[in-house]
């Protein structure tokens, strides 16, 4: 079983890694592990005009795809909290919500980047 410290230093090396990735694609950071309200986003990025939140899984050796763990609660902390985030970054007009899954299997690393991974419902 995997203690909590042995859990975060996992996430934070994950985030590391997906910052890594999504730089390589182009994209410019804006912040990390930026906290606002009760929303945590591991990542805002900017692709182009558009902001960009993204939240990294990580997982070794995963039953569940590390996607699949973002849950209907989690996705509306991040949409509430970037709601406030952009009233004091109002030149964003669009956002999209992405997800960054790496899986740790047989010493391999997998990605998958999910864009438009959910969407607020109003």
């Amino acid at each position: 079983m995997a203690t909590t410290n042995n859990k975060q230093q996992t996430g934070k090396w994950g985030e590391q890694k997906a910052l890594e990735f999504l730089l390589q694609l182009g994209y410019e950071l804006l912040a990390t592990n930026y906290r606002i309200r009760r929303a945590e986003i591991d990542i805002l990025m900017k692709d182009n005009n558009e902001l960009v939140v993204v939240e990294v899984k990580t997982r070794y050796n995963a039953l569940l795809e590390p996607e699949k763990s973002v849950s209907k609660n989690q996705q509306k902390i991040l949409i509430n909290g970037i709601e406030e985030y952009l009233k004091m970054h109002p030149n964003f007009k669009t956002v999209r919500f992405d997800i960054v899954a790496i899986n740790l299997h047989a010493g391999k690393m997998n990605f998958t980047h999910f864009k438009d991974a959910f969407y607020p419902s109003y």
